[in-house]
């Protein structure tokens, strides 16, 4: 009986070179994208391509026929991006960096590359092995969580959000309580979706007073409405219940009221809510008015009176 061959293997770096030097360039390559709005030309070999990825093997299959194939446009994946997904195709190893990290990361859920996903716990990305989608979700949040700042963490919760990631959600809303007032003044909190921000508002951990959360959300919905062409009032809906009214004292609630009466942003019976906590001096909890403390809020006389103190 014949013995069964022996595998031997050579050096992964010059093979990993090798393909490297293959990367965008057009010599032997045959297909073209059309990569972000910029528009940039992005050279390929759908063979590598498919082979690697699943959604490549839809998108480069038969269909396109031989020859020359028109370029596939992309228009919404970053160049950047785009060439770390490919770096990570062609060589199962690619840089990270901080600035574009969310961006590869989006890519690579939307592309199905769960190797790619699972490799971002680490600023070199080394391919290996197939992982069940929630190791590759927690494998995901170690890279990110290693590099989250006050400037990064509400566009890090967006793509949680986006794309159902539960464990990198989780840890973006403890660093945002941890550090409220911060992630409160960024550009990526007013660009927050209704979705994203209801889990922040429904915290009790938030380290931020009721006043400041109230005046961070009319600047939300105010920039969401300019963007979509709506009332603030409608942008908020999906939201401003979540704010806990009661927690203000009453010259606070009346200064509110008048400024919802020139710009409405809350509903008036949940103003009405708030003051009958006021007016009976305790917490209605069989009605639901949030009367409980966050972690931020400052004391105010009338917060002994409430049912929900802050636990």
């Amino acid at each position: 009986m014949e013995t069964p061959g022996l595998a031997v293997h050579g050096e992964a770096a010059p093979f990993s070179t090798a393909l490297r030097s293959l990367l965008n360039n057009p010599q032997y390559s045959d297909v073209c994208f059309v990569v972000g709005q910029e528009r940039q030309e992005v050279f390929a070999h759908r063979c590598l391509l498919a082979c690697r990825c699943n959604f490549f093997q839809r998108l480069l299959g038969p269909k396109l026929g031989p020859g020359t194939p028109s370029p596939v446009v992309l228009s919404t994946v970053p160049a950047e991006a785009f060439l770390a997904v490919l770096e990570f195709l062609y060589t199962n190893s690619v840089r990270l960096h901080r600035h574009s990290v969310l961006e590869v990361l989006t890519a690579a859920v939307e592309y199905g590359l769960e190797e790619l996903r699972e490799g971002e716990k680490k600023g070199r990305l080394l391919g290996g092995g197939n992982m069940v989608s929630d190791r590759v979700e927690q494998l995901c949040l170690e890279f990110v969580v290693k590099v989250l700042d006050v400037e990064l963490v509400c566009e890090a919760l967006q793509v949680a959000v986006t794309f159902g990631l539960g464990p990198l959600q989780e840890r973006c809303i403890a660093f945002i309580e941890a550090h409220s007032q911060e992630a409160l003044r960024t550009r990526g909190f007013l660009e927050l979706s209704a979705p994203a921000l209801l889990p922040l508002l429904r915290s009790d951990k938030l380290c931020v007073d009721e006043a400041e959360l109230v005046l961070a959300a009319r600047s939300w919905a105010r920039v969401g409405a300019a963007v979509m062409e709506r009332p603030v009032a409608e942008v908020a809906a999906p939201v401003v219940r979540e704010l806990r009214l009661a927690l203000l004292a009453p010259a606070e609630l009346s200064a509110l009221e008048e400024q919802n009466r020139r710009e409405p942003l809350i509903p008036v019976e949940q103003i009405v809510e708030a003051w009958k906590c006021h007016a009976l001096r305790r917490g209605d909890a069989a009605r639901g008015a949030p009367c409980r403390r966050r972690r931020g809020t400052l004391p105010r006389e009338h917060h002994c009176f409430l049912d929900l103190p802050f636990k």
